[in-house]
């Protein structure tokens, strides 16, 4: 029985393996997987499951259900679900078992969470910025240009100053997977920059590339801007907690409630499917309702013109 129980274990730590030094995962991944199919494995010898060969799709649905039922939520149960399907698969291909088990079992569905964002008031109330100096004068940019631009932390981090083209109003932008894509910079924003680099030249830097450095003259670090940003979310009464995306999910919601031009977004966003900047189509009814009356043939009697 305990050969049995080792047996399987084994081949857990066989495939940690495989994903660690073949497919080089990340050793957080990596963590995650072995966290889920351990847990899995109680599951199977509580319930006298003692070889691979057996499980199968309903012994699956079984384990979900009990996860379900002790309080974890669907996105774990869909994690748990894959990190068991990438085991089995890998089983096929050691020829320890024929079939995969878990590859019919549907993933419980997710709700979408609608991005968290400031209201224009709220917005304007951050950026109201008295303060002048090294700090605040790179703080302004930095928060102006998140917010201008819809820039995730890492894009702005990673800025040069020959990104930005202050005569043409554009930041340069290098995104995930290598694609470039060119935003405008918003007049506040661009004011806000101007300022930031004027007082830049007189600091002696150490990466003179890098468009915001810190004190020591280094390129700014994301944990220095989320707490720059927490800053002064508290200076200027900012009750919301206020982090860089947050930003990000403002300029986005601000611009599609302003446009409804949800193409035009995905293109600034540097989204790559549509599907992930529908996420911010959270338009109040009553602006729907009265462009349905407005343009629908079926809709209510227009008033006259």
């Amino acid at each position: 029985m305990k050969d049995k129980n080792n047996k399987q274990q084994r081949w857990i730590e066989k495939f940690i393996e495989h994903i660690k030094y073949e497919k080089r995962l990340s050793p957080h991944t990596c963590k995650n997987y072995s966290r889920d199919l351990n847990i899995f494995l109680v599951y199977c010898l509580n319930n006298k499951l003692q070889s691979w060969h057996i499980v199968d799709a309903e012994h699956i649905r079984a384990f979900s259900a009990s996860q379900y039922r002790k309080g974890l939520n669907p996105k774990s149960i869909q994690r748990n679900l894959s990190s068991i399907r990438s085991f089995f698969r890998y089983l096929i291909r050691e020829n320890e078992i024929k079939n995969n088990p878990a590859q019919s079992i549907r993933s419980p569905k997710v709700g979408k969470r609608l991005p968290e964002n400031l209201d224009a008031d709220s917005m304007s109330k951050l950026l109201d910025i008295k303060d002048t100096g090294f700090i605040a004068d790179r703080d302004k940019a930095i928060l102006e240009l998140l917010y201008s631009s819809g820039l995730r932390l890492a894009e702005l981090i990673n800025l040069n100053i020959t990104d930005i083209d202050l005569a043409d109003a554009t930041v340069n932008v290098l995104g995930k997977g290598n694609k470039e894509r060119i935003i405008p910079i918003g007049r506040y924003a661009l004011a806000s920059l101007q300022k930031w680099l004027n007082t830049k030249k007189n600091i002696k830097t150490i990466d003179y590339d890098a468009l915001f450095i810190s004190k020591r003259g280094s390129r700014i670090s994301p944990r220095s801007v989320q707490s720059r940003l927490n800053y002064w979310a508290k200076r200027q009464g900012i009750t919301t907690k206020v982090y860089p995306h947050l930003l990000r999910h403002s300029f986005a919601s601000h611009l599609l409630e302003s446009s409804h031009d949800l193409r035009g977004v995905q293109e600034l966003l540097g989204h790559a499917n549509i599907s992930t900047t529908q996420i911010y189509t959270h338009l109040d009814f009553q602006h729907l309702a009265q462009i349905y009356d407005e343009t629908h043939p079926r809709a209510r009697i227009k008033r006259n013109k």
